[in-house]
């Protein structure tokens, strides 16, 4: 096996995702165009997107960053619009769009069109939030996307599937789609609630950081596949567990925490730009077997299917943005008040990923008995791949333009950290009150200046976020809290470099180099949060 390819990939897409960080350009639309530029350089090897690869090993460690990293609460009061877009708008744009592809294009049969519908109905709202976080979004809007994104890939997948088995002649009737819809539904939301109690209790016993971090890299791909053996939605099963393992992450060890946050940044890291350059490199395999379709009606397919894919969200968004508040009294109480400009950058966010073209790949050649090639394939994975492409680069670029043209509200920074310094507060509060029980028990006797020290950091602590509220050095123009965090650092430097002549001039050993330097990471470590 030739892993010179691989790796290319994906050294290749973090340093472009890295450079993007430099230019005003997101790096998911940065990523596809230069995948579709170097698709056709000389010596490029054919990347060609492997369902098999793609759904059961990419896209669960995706899904498990992502939930982990959103708010079970947030998801939980915004259930019913994150519900109307992951699963309403999912069945509905699989049907407006492929009964739109059978008006269009001819000789496709409706069922192949509904397949059609079914591949790009999911949008990858990963790509949506990767833009609009760089410019800003209403908590609201952004918790709406990251949920749709979360769950829509359910949907999609099971409504591909019963499409697909009409397409190919395997009698698939409404009672049969809908009894897998919801064996996929309520199987992959049963899996995750079995898996989720024990897995959580697993890592709550284990101290060893490095078996907690490979439980983590672990646990998407058992939720995903365990799902799957019962034929329910994997897809779900994963975003349960991660949703509950995400809500209770303070119960697991610090030190598994601070480790587990890098492993999983970097993971995503890598993932999300080969995923988004792999995209641009498929231009080559979707051309080459298009065939009879080239030239201006493949265009012309390709246009109009992407007019129908905006139009379509936005005739869903709208109404279901509006019109449940305006029937419901319990609704217009309970919710907050969406605004207009939430609905429209909602439905411009409506950009496809790669889930999309891994489905479209997972399509068969041929029908049910072998005898007959499935109706205009290679046309499908083009469309596809047209739909990815035209959305991310139209909706992705014009995305930022159009939140700041909106002139959403923009955060107040002085109330957040005034949450912040009363809930500082509060807990220091529990702390000195617990310190003082502590304290009061002979067992623990400390030496007065040990004991002052424990109150002059928990006085630290609760002063830091004040300070941030304070008068700025009019020399360098940082907080005290920032001098402060800067200072402190710049000793710990020194320290460093001390530690480190010592161990050249072998007055210590490597091992107590080592454990000294980790103790100054992680003094460092909680200074950098602080400035942060």
């Amino acid at each position: 096996m030739d892993v010179m390819p691989l790796l290319l990939l994906v050294a290749g897409s973090a340093a472009i995702a890295a450079a993007a960080r430099r230019t005003p350009v997101p790096a998911p639309l940065l990523l596809v165009a230069v995948g579709l530029v170097v698709s056709y350089l000389p010596g490029v090897p054919d990347y060609t997107l492997d369902p098999d690869v793609v759904l059961p090993l990419l896209l669960p460690p995706l899904l498990y960053t992502s939930a982990t990293d959103s708010s079970y609460l947030g998801l939980r009061a915004q259930l019913r619009p994150v519900a109307l877009l992951s699963v309403g708008y999912v069945l509905f744009a699989t049907f407006v769009v492929g009964w739109a592809v059978y008006q269009i294009v001819p000789e496709m049969p409706l069922t192949a069109a509904l397949v059609l519908g079914a591949v790009v109905a999911p949008p990858d709202a990963v790509a949506a939030t990767a833009v609009a976080r760089r410019v800003g979004l209403p908590s609201r809007v952004t918790t709406v996307l990251q949920g749709e994104s979360l769950l829509n890939d359910a949907t999609a997948i099971t409504a591909y599937k019963v499409a697909l088995a009409a397409a190919v002649g395997e009698g698939a009737t409404w009672a049969g789609g809908f009894g897998e819809f919801l064996l996929a539904a309520v199987g992959g939301v049963g899996v995750g609630l079995v898996l989720m109690a024990p897995i959580h209790w697993l890592r709550t016993r284990l101290k060893e950081p490095l078996l907690q971090n490979t439980l983590s890299l672990l646990i998407p791909f058992v939720a995903y596949a365990v799902a799957e053996q019962f034929h329910a939605s994997g897809v779900l099963a994963v975003v349960v567990v991660a949703l509950y393992l995400g809500h209770r992450a303070w119960e697991v060890d610090f030190a598994t925490r601070l480790q587990e946050t890098a492993v999983w940044k970097m993971v995503a890291f890598v993932l999300e730009s080969a995923v988004f350059a792999l995209i641009g490199l498929q231009l080559p395999v979707v051309l080459r077997g298009l065939g009879a379709y080239e030239g201006s009606d493949a265009a012309w397919y390709a246009t109009a299917l992407f007019l129908v894919v905006v139009v379509t969200r936005f005739v869903w968004v709208y109404p279901a943005t509006f019109v449940p508040r305006l029937l419901s009294a319990r609704i217009r109480d309970r919710e907050e008040n969406p605004t207009w400009k939430g609905a429209m950058v909602t439905a411009w966010a409506g950009m496809r990923g790669v889930v999309s073209l891994a489905i479209a790949f997972s399509i068969p050649l041929t029908m049910h008995h072998g005898e007959a090639p499935f109706p205009q394939r290679n046309l499908i994975l083009f469309l596809t791949f047209t739909t990815v492409i035209g959305t991310l680069v139209v909706q992705g670029l014009s995305l930022p333009p159009l939140i700041r043209l909106l002139k959403f509200p923009e955060p107040d920074p002085q109330a957040a950290t005034l949450a912040e310094a009363n809930a500082q507060a509060q807990a220091s509060r529990a702390a000195e009150r617990r310190l003082d029980e502590l304290l009061a028990d002979e067992r623990n006797a400390l030496p007065p200046p040990l004991a002052d020290r424990l109150r002059m950091v928990l006085e630290r602590r609760r002063n830091a976020v004040w300070e941030r509220l304070g008068q700025v050095n009019p020399v360098t123009g940082e907080t005290i809290d920032d001098t402060y965090s800067r200072l402190s650092r710049e000793m710990i430097s020194a320290e460093r470099a001390v530690f480190v002549k010592l161990r050249d001039g072998r007055y210590i050993d490597d091992e107590m180099l080592r454990t000294l330097l980790r103790r100054l990471d992680l003094e460092e470590a909680a200074a950098y949060r602080e400035a942060a």
